[in-house]
């Protein structure tokens, strides 16, 4: 599986007219940074709860990236749209069920501040009133091939990460309303930049994925998605969302996002055009998931694929380019458990010393990979990437402050704030709540943890509920027999036995 990008080491980041080199550390003066680099990827690679940086990134060239700065760049270059239906229905609206169009970012301006549908062009389908419309995971690496100096404007080195800039980061840009189904990425940690306009981030614990009823149905490698619309839940089909601690915080322009590993989010645009950028960090966990992932993928395509295609619903995520076959997908398995296994052996040998197998990084170092994916045996050849990133050691405490505030529980945040619905929804825009929630920076990392620990409803249980026992079973659908067999507690249990019986 290729990467959107090759590691790029050494590169500069320009800063106020200068070249900044990585080893300088923090700039000082009028653009002095809260964090270093290091303690800003110490907080990255040890925290386990969303967080709000701020003050990070105001020298940042990306920082200017507004639609309209973005169209005089790129000209006159054609980009992809997902085209979703404004509703409030209660089902998720999947990639899969949306349209897409391709269009310049000055036809997608023109229309989104249309009051009528366009007389021409590729949006004239489309009621600006009645749809929404994204461009998202535009990997900027492909997005400016022509402008590659503009990738040096994304400067992740300021969190701690030499060399990683727009190479190695997406662009996503829509109008109000434009929304990413509710999921969790497998691969890494995720640091979001906002540039232009708010985006409201609905956020849930990785103990909470059993109330989300998860699915991989569409298909997409690395995403594991949520049957449930979470801001328009249907309670009767979907009964244990009502434990789910939901997080909501509106990210402001300036600020970053810290989404940890493994935590469910959904993402919608709450002004007429929105933009963001971001890179989903590579993590030492990530050597297992993809073993997981390799599973998965066998499963699926295997099982979607016998069915009558003539009867199948549409079950690959646009983002996948095509379902690879068995023989691929056993290959691909293969080489994720011998990768897993020499790092397994290598960290045994130099547990002080992390070196990243060529086998391991042929599989996905960055999230979604699928773009110039094919459906040939060269998808399992090695290629060369940027190894994934060791834990260091736990700290007791983290430099929480006016510049951090992590995002909080709204059952919390209810009682902080006397439940306040505009702007305290934001969990970002008061600085009182800053200063309150910093104060809390040595209790907050386990208070989700604690109200979860006494869960112990089964799967069984789950599927049951909601149900009268005199209920006639409904009939069993093949997606129905899929979300149970690659349920992620199930596809753990059997990468677990998987990797027992290679090892033994």
């Amino acid at each position: 599986m290729q990467s959107p990008s090759e590691k790029r080491a050494g590169t500069d980041g320009k800063e106020g007219g200068r070249k900044r080199s990585d080893a300088e550390g923090p700039c000082q003066g009028k653009h002095a940074k809260p964090f270093t680099p290091q303690e800003a990827k110490d907080i990255v690679m040890t925290l386990q709860q969303p967080a709000v940086f701020y003050d990070m990134v105001s020298d940042w060239p990306a920082r200017r990236w507004t639609v309209d700065h973005l169209s005089d760049v790129l000209n006159r270059k054609s980009i992809q749209f997902r085209i979703g239906k404004k509703s409030h229905h209660t089902a998720p609206q999947f990639e899969t069920q949306c349209s897409y169009v391709q269009a310049t970012l000055e036809q997608f301006i023109a229309w989104s501040y249309a009051q009528s549908p366009c007389s021409s062009g590729p949006f004239s389908s489309y009621d600006s009133s009645e749809y929404w419309a994204y461009a998202d995971y535009k990997y900027m690496s492909i997005l400016f091939e022509d402008h590659t100096e503009k990738l040096q404007d994304v400067m992740w080195s300021d969190f701690g990460f030499p060399g990683r800039n727009g190479r190695e980061s997406t662009l996503w840009i829509g109008t109000r309303e434009a929304n990413t189904p509710c999921h969790m990425d497998s691969y890494g940690c995720n640091l979001v930049m906002q540039v232009q306009g708010r985006k409201r981030w609905h956020l849930f614990p990785p103990e909470d994925g059993a109330f989300l009823y998860p699915t991989r149905i569409p298909y997409e490698e690395s995403s594991v998605f949520s049957q449930v619309n979470v801001v328009n839940p249907d309670l009767r089909c979907f009964p244990q969302f009502r434990k789910a601690q939901t997080s909501v915080v509106t990210l402001h322009p300036g600020q970053v996002l810290f989404v940890p590993r493994h935590w469910w989010h959904y993402v919608e645009s709450i002004d007429p055009i929105t933009v963001s950028v971001n890179s989903w960090i590579e993590l030492e966990e990530d050597h297992k998931a993809r073993v997981e992932e390799a599973i998965t993928r066998l499963t699926v395509c295997a099982i979607k694929s016998a069915e009558d295609p003539c009867t199948a619903e549409v079950w690959l995520n646009p983002t996948e380019v095509d379902a690879t076959s068995h023989d691929i997908n056993l290959k691909y398995l293969h080489a994720a458990v011998a990768a897993y296994l020499k790092h397994q052996r290598e960290a045994a040998i130099e547990p002080k010393q992390h070196r990243a197998s060529s086998e391991q990084d042929s599989f996905a170092q960055c999230k979604r990979m699928k773009m110039e994916r094919s459906s040939n045996s060269s998808d399992c050849k090695p290629r060369e990437h940027e190894p994934s990133l060791p834990m260091p050691k736990r700290k007791e405490k983290l430099p929480l402050s006016l510049h951090l505030v992590p995002v909080v529980p709204q059952s919390e945040r209810a009682n902080c704030e006397g439940d306040k619905k505009g702007e305290g929804e934001s969990g970002s825009s008061s600085h009182q709540v800053r200063k309150m929630e910093g104060e809390r920076s040595e209790e907050f990392h386990s208070a989700w943890k604690e109200s979860v620990m006494n869960r112990n409803e089964t799967l069984a249980e789950q599927a049951l509920s909601g149900r009268s026992a005199c209920s006639p079973p409904k009939p069993i659908s093949t997606n129905d027999f899929l979300d149970c067999l690659v349920n992620p507690q199930v596809i753990h249990l059997v990468t677990r036995l998987l990797l027992e019986r290679q090892s033994s």
